[in-house]
């Protein structure tokens, strides 16, 4: 596919986002009683475009093709929505927001926006070599360490970053209920860091870019749909100074994250493979 072509794919991707996104907000959330944000549709609009660029460079780059591909673009929002969303649940306990109803928004909007990806990207006549497979190509010993380490390495990463912000944030979590860090250590460890892991995994495979630049690629795609959107947009849970300061953490630790597990997990050099080194 040539690159004028994808853009324009990618124009008529976002418009049919910001449609659906509208339709279904109409259809679900309408009864959710939300304060106005000053100019929220422009920073929805840009978090939209954002998104859908990060994710278009994906479809761009990837092997896959019909119902997997599009399958695979409309579930990363959604995934890092409901981990958000449970987060919340946890964190935001003084708000009587009615969760499942905004999960149903994500959920529709999902499963609506799959088939604009696989008609627009998956059904492509160009063929592309199979990328590398980051899971299989390892055996089980080396999937279990490499996954603890960057298991470990996400807890910690979040917890650093949370310590840094602390000063700008604790008047606001003062007024909520903080859970006790074990709590919060054990949804890092067992729940949004397994995910997130996989997710990068998922972006390793199907961007197939060399060790480096494919660090740099996921590091920079997790970074935008799954921190600098979800928080670009003004939203009833926090004021800006706590919102601007949870962008500035996710955007500088989960690059860090991404481009970790990406460059754990990625594709060895020819020069590291002893038995492919001696076959050339």
């Amino acid at each position: 596919m040539k690159l004028s072509n994808a853009i324009w794919r990618t124009l008529l991707v976002f418009l049919a986002v910001c449609v659906i996104q509208s339709i279904a907000g109409t259809l679900l959330l309408s009864n959710i009683k939300m304060p106005a944000a000053p100019n929220f549709m422009l920073w929805m609009l840009l978090a939209n475009s954002l998104v859908v660029a990060a994710l278009a460079f994906v479809a761009y780059r990837s092997d896959l093709r019909g119902w997997r591909l599009g399958s695979a673009m409309a579930a990363i929002p959604l995934v890092i929505a409901s981990v958000n969303l449970v987060e919340a649940v946890v964190f935001l306990t003084g708000f009587p927001m009615q969760w499942t109803k905004l999960f149903g928004y994500f959920l529709v909007c999902a499963v609506l926006v799959m088939p604009v990806w696989m008609l627009l990207f998956g059904k492509r006549s160009d063929v592309s070599p199979e990328h590398f497979h980051p899971i299989a190509s390892k055996p089980l010993g080396e999937r279990i360490w490499k996954f603890v380490v960057s298991d470990i390495a996400y807890c910690f990463l979040y917890l650093t970053a949370g310590m840094i912000i602390f000063p700008w944030v604790k008047d606001f979590y003062a007024t909520q209920h903080i859970p006790p860090m074990t709590t919060i250590v054990a949804l890092q460890l067992l729940l949004r860091g397994p995910i997130f892991i996989l997710m990068c995994l998922a972006l390793v495979r199907m961007l197939g870019l060399p060790r480096l630049r494919g660090a740099l690629a996921v590091g920079a795609v997790f970074t935008i749909v799954s921190g600098i959107a979800p928080l670009l947009t003004p939203n009833a849970f926090f004021p800006d100074v706590v919102r601007w300061a949870h962008l500035c953490e996710v955007t500088s630790s989960n690059f860090l994250f991404g481009a970790i597990v990406s460059w754990l997990w990625g594709q060895p050099t020819l020069a590291h493979v002893p038995a492919l080194h001696q076959a050339a």
